[in-house]
């Protein structure tokens, strides 16, 4: 009979792995510097604060002059946002598109800022594709002991408000020292309501943190249900590139955990590469070869496989052996429906996953990896994948 899984968790991914616009703004020109745009062209002021002395310069090449002067000089606020597609995009502060005039002195002024925006966005694009094929890197030793880590409780404890003092008209009249008795009043009010909000709060966290280690203790001794607990929490700590579902079942001895993988479609991976010439406020994004990206997508769906293993070999100590199916939604050719098609099923034995070297994963071939266990998969050398029966589990 084949094992049903009582229960999926979903992976999600993590903020570290989010690629989106970014941005930075700034009053153009430094203390004592700003810049300076009307009908009379774009102008640099710089200055010393504080003695009214500043000289001006012309920077829309229209001509320069320069004199001392007590004027005030005004600043021009600018955002720069840097996209996905390789455009940058200037904005004046109401939001609206900057002018020529200001694109020119924010380039002339702050170019080496805008080339810093645009090469962490390079890095931000480039950096997210290379860690799709790297989630393996992490992946604790067998060896590793479990500890249990109490979660603080860090919500400070309200202040207990001050309270009003009678002045000197309260003392003559019964009425003002109402209003200030009432006003007290309320504040001990609130201030009982904020205490006892918070210590219904650290009570709910010391019975949850009660629970956590209770869950860890019985996992540490091999009971099934505080296993898979401990495991769901494991795996949900991770920062994952991609939504990844996850479905647990564990022995009743403890000894064995079989994992269903719910991979991402490789329709979900990024597909642009960005680079950044030697000069010049810009940077250009092209599309991966296919090839590419099918092998991007077999080093991807590798490394999901070898983390989640290691991860549970790492953190349940009583495990013999993992069995992790890998699967992903594909159009069926003949019919056009969409199915599950397992990529590759993998079962490994604890004795044999501890002979890899895990100070050394750099070096590892994380799609080989898997070859020195029983594994079924049917793929092509640039990734192609054709589907495979998984190893089926007795329940």
């Amino acid at each position: 009979m084949t094992l049903r899984f009582r229960k999926s968790i979903k992976l999600a991914p993590g903020v570290r792995m989010n690629i989106g616009s970014s941005g930075v703004s700034w009053n153009l020109g430094p203390r004592g510097a700003s810049v300076s745009i009307g009908k009379r062209g774009t102008y640099l002021n710089s200055g010393i604060p504080g003695l009214g002395i500043s000289s001006r310069a012309r920077l829309d090449g229209k001509g320069s002059s320069s004199r001392s002067t007590s004027q005030a000089v005004r600043s021009v606020s600018l955002t720069v946002e840097v996209t996905d597609e390789g455009e940058v995009i200037f904005k004046d502060g109401s939001g609206a598109p900057a002018s020529d005039e200001m694109i020119a002195a924010a380039k002339a002024q702050k170019g080496d800022h805008i080339r810093a925006m645009i090469l962490t966005k390079c890095d931000q694009i480039n950096g997210a594709i290379e860690s799709l094929g790297e989630i393996h890197l992490y992946t604790p030793p067998p060896s590793s002991s479990p500890q249990f880590c109490e979660i603080p409780f860090t919500m400070p404890r309200p202040i207990e408000p001050t309270k009003r003092k009678y002045g000197l008209l309260a003392l003559l009249f019964a009425k003002l020292r109402a209003r200030v008795d009432s006003e007290n009043s309320k504040l001990v009010e609130a201030y009982t309501a904020e205490v006892n909000n918070w210590e219904d709060a650290r009570r709910e966290h010391q019975k949850i943190s009660a629970k956590r280690k209770a869950d860890f203790e019985g996992a540490m001794k091999g009971s099934s249900a505080s296993m898979e607990v401990l495991l769901e929490q494991t795996l949900q700590e991770i920062v994952w590139p991609q939504e990844t579902l996850v479905g647990i079942n564990i022995s009743a001895d403890g000894s064995l955990v079989a994992l269903d993988v719910d991979l991402p479609e490789i329709e979900q991976l990024p597909t642009k590469l960005a680079a950044m010439p030697a000069k010049g406020i810009r940077f250009s994004v092209k599309e991966m070869p296919k090839t590419h990206v099918q092998k991007l997508y077999m080093r991807h769906i590798h490394a999901i496989g070898f983390r989640l293993i290691g991860e549970t070999f790492a953190s349940l100590p009583s495990v013999n052996q993992v069995t992790l199916s890998a699967y992903s939604q594909r159009p069926n050719k003949a019919t056009a429906h969409v199915q599950d098609d397992y990529l590759y099923s993998v079962k490994v034995q604890r004795s044999a996953w501890q002979a890899i070297n895990f100070s050394a994963l750099p070096d590892l071939d994380v799609v080989a990896a898997l070859d020195q266990f029983e594994l079924r998969r049917n793929m092509s050398v640039t990734g192609i994948f054709k589907a495979i029966e998984p190893f089926p589990i007795a329940e």
